[in-house]
């Protein structure tokens, strides 16, 4: 199972390089765009609380 791991870890490598050098402004747009989703989420997150207890 741990073999299984390794290759498609490598796998996942290859392909974000492939991404990356074939087209790095999409590439670059993606990370931004995945970055500004998982901000969000953290912040609404915040905000779930602070409207649980009452702030």
């Amino acid at each position: 199972m741990n073999r299984v791991k390794k290759i498609l870890l490598w796998l996942l490598v290859a392909f974000a390089a492939y991404a990356i050098f074939t087209s790095p402004d999409q590439a670059a747009q993606i990370v931004k765009t995945s970055g500004s989703i998982l901000a969000d989420g953290v912040r609404n997150i915040g905000s779930f609380f602070d409207a649980l207890l009452g702030r």
